[in-house]
């Protein structure tokens, strides 16, 4: 515990044009200055470096650009691999692991040890690696490296410890399990081949053991070859030489016949007896025409053959489709006896496997589902039922459904608010799944003590919204939300619209939501803001539409006289709002000739609709066209609902909405908002020559959503915007990203400072995202020198609205009582305050009008305002008032008139101790300040990075105390106390890659954040030194000891005695006494990391020495706990043996000799 006290004399005053000292990275106060003030500040602050820790905790969604596909059937896990190198581990709900290859290359296979808790991976730097998932977040045990040859296939039969490895070279070798070392025995192609063959027979694609005799080894290469190979003679039983390709096989499990894939559509069985020629051969999808001749067909890529007991064998393939069907979707086709099922998909097959109820392949496979991993979903489908319905996922799948542009994150909601909006979500869900459980049911999970109720909020390119429960590191879809039903559809060819069909004019741009209150605000890429309110009953409604003129742009005051026409711009002291600013519904605003002006992007449904339970539409605010020009983007949202308003700002300005009355309170530009205090000296400029360079790229924001250059399917959302090194036109740059915001460039590069290779980002509690071209403009944005020159009007005359925050304040410095006020953060780092006048009565507020004003209250900051945050004098958060959620219409009731109850948390209600005032706190891209409210005195101040920017800034509660969580370009976390600005904790975390984590990285309370780690995948952290501490205990375990089931073709003495049905000994084959060693430069092996975790981070010295005991005594404990398992196995058998030896004992005592 640390306590700071600062006497206030001496401590920094900020004046609006003066140069705030701001002293190093580490220091804690300004320069001291003049400010008088007879009181002192008395803060103990709780949290010290200890408390903070970064690590992963659970990765959602799904796996993005699968490959691989691998199920264990005795512990029922599903593993998926994917491109990036990444492993999902998939249990019961609640159970759900990611791994991740350190060499980032894409998995290409997948093998579970069944029933031993490993899994071996197969990566395309022809490198294997045996995880070990008897720990709940598994780590690499062993690896080997293929030096000379390249890795194509692998099989590890039932319970044993060989792996078969399949090379491009067409030759197998033989990896020992255990060891992770390879055997000397090798399967060279020109010892599998004929001597007589000219040709190399391809790469092996197929390696599968006999299900007749163990010591068959079956091999498949991709020119059409198939070879029986006998492990024990060391040479070829059969050759079989097909004219097509081949891209699989499967064995018939009484191991005498099996079937391949082909790359013509075909399908061929073969009979053991006679290799000469096929069995039997099919083309599923393929037609004869009137020629005679089959239709041709794409390649059957995969094929099970299943036999059942209780009917005849299913045999599933992917692919085979003729080709002469162009445009039809890939399929999964299920022939089960003469009855033949196609299932289409919506998206290319990766992989599918079927799931049988024996993990022998010598039984009858009895399969009962088919898992399909499909390249953006996973489907499990039941083959018990003849229309083979498919089951409900369990698992959060769909995140991508549409891609997400934003996202929210809100810990410790109230505890009502989850089953509320499951019950209204539940009502929507899809029907006619399978009524059978999710197959995979492997893992167990238990809720955690340390769990609360959390919510994740994403928005979508569509228009939805999605709530989600994320409580207890799960996440389940509560509630989903179309705003695009509020608009009317745009039509092609409707001037305007025509521009608008072929993107996503609804894209979700950022979200607001007041949990307590339940007022949800949207803003979308069409410059509208949606306001809705929760009930629990439906409703008939007409929505209000406001129509806000913020079309600001200084560049084109050029005399007074035009500013005084400038509808725009409203007085400096101005209190109540202007006529002009209100277009209540006005469809005919469009001119006959057809000129956008005065006109929003969308159409609002002017009719009275019928509206489900859930949240519903009340308000939506647009801004307007301005003589052919688009609105801008809109950068900034906050709403409080205890003072029944909403402000939102953009490049031009700010507007304040009273959304109780229905009415623009204030519309000014920002230039208006300093009135005599503007701290910049601001020139004018002449007309644009090139008007109509913005409207070209009117609504093309969405252009550069995508990756992708397709606009109908969205295929990926990896970034906003293509980043581009050329300066374009003003115009042209300002509208190049839907959430951009211009900042312009100097027209001369100073060779000192060099382009940063990211564009400067914003994040607010909306999640609203700003692009920077070039770092210069950032630097000289906070430059003291203001010239007469180009770029010096380039720079002040463009000045984005970044942040808002209502809260009660004082707004100017003589107040003796906090009121309500909107502090406004700006991009060249100014701090505005605008106090308002709320009437408190109930029936007052709504009839009188509110009034609202700059009082020209002004600080400085470096870079754009990010946040702003609001501590009583002990260090203690401010929360903002609210209004208590009450259903506006549910069913009156006299007794108890509908009144609005607020809930108010008064600055000076807590700190009597402490006197009247507050702390507020406020963070820039480059700085953070701490001010005393009212005298605005600067306490502390510390500047966050110079080399880099803030994307992210909140003010979090943690460990029953606060602080700063800050989310730098350059990939660091770091996290400064309150109010001191001490930093407590600077993790190089996650190098700035992929405009998306900038967009959607947010933090929240309890010592969580998140971003969106791929375009289908949301990524949960902790910076806290406590949930790192209990994430074992909340994660889920992998691995349960289950009893590997008997073999049921067991002969009662087999079965009593342990005995195996072959007597085919690997050992004896592979091992090095009889096999010899393998070359030492053909694979490479790597020890493992062997489940530790942290080593990486541990420092050197005392502490690495102690983490590395930690980690030798976690692995003994591992062992002694797989020594108690296999100790409780032994103890069953010893039982059963006791067991079935006491009725034998009994079955045979009376018997007489002769009756054996």
């Amino acid at each position: 515990m640390k306590k700071f006290r600062k006497v206030l004399d001496g401590l920094t005053t900020s004046s609006p044009g003066g140069t705030i000292g701001t002293p190093s990275c580490g220091s804690a106060a300004g320069t001291p200055t003049a400010a008088p003030t007879p009181k002192e500040i008395d803060v103990q602050e709780t949290l010290i470096s200890e408390n903070f820790q970064l690590c992963k905790t659970v990765r959602h969604g799904f796996p993005y650009q699968p490959t691989a596909l691998a199920f264990d059937p005795v512990q029922k896990i599903l593993a998926i691999g994917s491109r990036s190198g990444g492993v999902r581990i998939l249990g019961r709900p609640g159970v759900d692991c990611y791994c991740q290859h350190e060499s980032g290359a894409a998995v290409l296979q997948l093998q579970f040890l069944i029933n031993e808790g490993a899994l071996v991976t197969a990566c395309a730097d022809d490198t294997l690696h045996l995880w070990n998932l008897r720990q709940r977040r598994p780590a690499v045990l062993h690896s080997l490296k293929f030096n000379r040859e390249r890795i194509t296939f692998c099989h590890l039969p039932f319970q044993s410890k060989w792996l078969y490895v399949g090379t491009e070279r067409g030759n197998t070798h033989i990896v020992n399990i255990e060891s992770f070392i390879l055997s000397g025995y090798v399967i060279m192609w020109n010892k599998a081949i004929e001597l007589s063959t000219k040709t190399h027979p391809g790469p092996v694609v197929h390696l599968s053991d006999s299900p007749k005799d163990e010591g068959k080894l079956l091999v498949g290469f991709e020119s059409g070859t198939i070879v029986q190979w006998d492990l024990r003679a060391k040479k070829a039983d059969f050759r079989i030489y097909y004219d097509e390709a081949i891209h699989s096989v499967s064995w018939h499990h009484e191991g005498k016949t099996f079937m391949c894939s082909h790359s013509d559509g075909s399908l061929t069985l073969w009979n053991l007896r006679n290799t000469s020629k096929p069995f039997q051969v099919t083309f599923p999808h393929g037609k004869i025409q009137k020629d005679g001749r089959k239709e041709s067909c794409k390649p059957i890529l995969k094929v099970e053959y299943k036999t059942s007991r209780s009917s005849e064998p299913f045999v599933i393939f992917s692919g085979g489709l003729s080709y002469d069907k162009a445009g039809r979707r890939p399929t999964l086709t299920i022939m089960h006896g003469k009855a033949i099922t196609v299932l289409e998909m919506d998206h290319p097959i990766v992989e599918f496997m079927v799931l049988c109820e024996t993990p022998y392949n010598n039984e009858v496979q009895d399969p009962y589902a088919v898992v399909v991993l499909l390249e953006k979903d996973l489907i499990v489908v039941d083959l018990t039922q003849s229309n083979f319905p498919v089951f409900e996922n369990p698992y959060p799948m769909d995140v991508h459904e549409s891609p997400v542009t934003c996202t929210a994150y809100f810990a410790d909601c109230p505890p009502d608010i989850i089953p509320i909006l499951y019950s209204i979500g539940a009502k929507h869900k899809k029907t006619g799944y399978s009524q059978k459980e999710w197959p995979v049911s492997g893992g167990s999970w238990t809720l955690g003590s340390h769990t609360y109720p959390e919510i994740i909020i994403t928005g979508h390119a569509d228009g939805s919204v999605k709530f989600w429960d994320a409580s207890a590191f799960t996440l389940q879809m509560l509630y989903k939300l179309k705003t695009s039903k509020v608009f009317e559809k745009p039509k092609a060819g409707e001037g305007r619209a025509a521009e608008l069909v072929e993107e996503d004019p609804f894209a979700v741009q950022m979200v607001s939501w007041c949990p307590q209150s339940r007022i949800f605000c949207v803003v979308g890429i069409s410059a509208h803001i949606i306001l809705y309110r929760f009930s629990k009953y439906d409703a008939n409604t007409q929505i209000v539409s406001l129509e806000v003129r913020l079309q600001c742009d200084s560049e084109d005051i050029i005399t007074p006289s035009e500013n005084e026409n400038n509808p725009c711009f409203a007085e400096p002291g101005s209190h109540s709002p202007q006529p002009h600013h209100q277009h209540p519904l006005s469809p005919g605003s469009r001119t006959p000739e057809g000129a956008k002006d005065s006109i929003p992007c969308l159409k609002v449904k002017d009719r009275v609709v019928r509206v489900p339970p859930g949240y519903q539409s009340e308000l939506v605010i647009q801004l307007l066209w301005v003589d052919g020009e688009p609105p801008q983007q809109i950068t900034s949202l906050d709403i409080n609902s205890a003072y029944g308003l909403l402000a939102f700002g953009n490049l031009n300005g700010l507007a304040v909405v009273d959304y109780l009355q229905k009415t623009v309170l204030l519309c000014i530009s920002t230039l208006d908002l300093y009135g005599a205090t503007d701290p910049y000296q601001r020139l004018t400029r002449s007309p644009r020559r090139n008007r109509q360079s913005t409207s070209e790229f009117c609504m093309r924001g969405l252009s550069n959503f995508y990756s992708d250059s397709k606009k109908r399917i969205r295929t990926s959302y990896q970034s906003l915007t293509e980043l581009t090194d050329n300066q374009q036109s003003t115009d042209m740059d300002r509208s190049k990203s839907p959430t951009s915001v211009h900042y312009p460039t100097s027209l001369h590069n100073d060779p000192r400072v060099l382009p940063e290779p990211v564009a400067s980002l914003r994040a607010s509690h909306c999640s609203p995202v700003f692009y920077l071209l070039d770092n210069e403009s950032r630097e000289n944005s906070f430059s003291r020198s203001r010239s007469s020159s180009v770029s010096s009007i380039d720079r002040d005359t463009k000045e984005a609205v970044t942040t808002l925050q209502f809260g009660e304040s004082y707004g100017r410095k003589n107040d003796v009582l906090p009121g309500p006020c909107l502090w406004v953060g700006t991009s060249l780092g100014v701090v505005l305050l605008i106090p308002m006048s709320i009437p408190i009565d109930h029936e007052e507020r709504m009839e009188d009008s509110v009034t609202v004003g700059p009082s020209g209250a002004v600080q400085m900051l470096k870079g754009s305002v990010l946040r702003f945050a609001f501590l009583d004098c002990s260090g203690a958060l401010i929360q903002g008032p609210y209004e208590v959620w009450r259903d506006q219409n549910a069913p009156e009731d006299s007794d108890r008139p509908r009144r609005r109850k607020l809930v108010h948390f008064s600055p000076s209600s807590s700190q009597d101790a402490c006197g009247e005032g507050h702390l507020t706190v406020v963070c820039s891209e480059r700085q953070a300040k701490v001010f005393l409210m009212p005298s605005q005195s600067c306490l502390f101040v510390h500047n966050i990075t110079e080399s880099s920017f803030v994307l992210r800034a909140d003010v979090v509660s943690v460990c029953n105390s606060v602080c700063l969580a800050c989310f730098c370009a350059n990939g660091h976390v770091m996290m400064l106390s309150l109010p001191s600005l001490r930093p407590l904790m600077d993790v190089n975390y996650l190098p700035l890659t992929d405009m998306r984590i900038a967009r959607t990285f947010y933090f929240t309370n309890g010592g969580q954040a998140l971003y969106l780690s791929s375009p289908t995948e949301i990524q949960r952290i902790t910076y806290t030194q406590e949930m790192c501490d209990n994430l074992q205990e909340m994660l889920g375990e992998l691995f349960t000891p289950i009893e590997t089931p008997e073999a049921q073709n067991r002969g009662f003495l087999k079965g009593f005695f342990g005995g195996n049905t072959q007597t085919f000994d690997r050992e004896e084959l592979f091992g090095e006494a009889a096999a010899g060693k393998a070359s030492r430069s053909l694979a490479q092996h790597i020890p493992g990391q062997g489940g530790v975790e942290g080593m990486k981070v541990a420092a050197g010295g005392a502490v690495g020495e102690l983490a590395r005991a930690r980690i030798a005594l976690d692995e003994r404990g591992q062992r002694l706990g797989e020594l108690e398992e296999r100790t409780a196995l032994m103890m069953t058998s010893a039982e059963t043996f006791s067991k079935h030896a006491h009725e034998l004992m009994l079955k045979c005592k009376d018997k007489k000799w002769y009756q054996f």
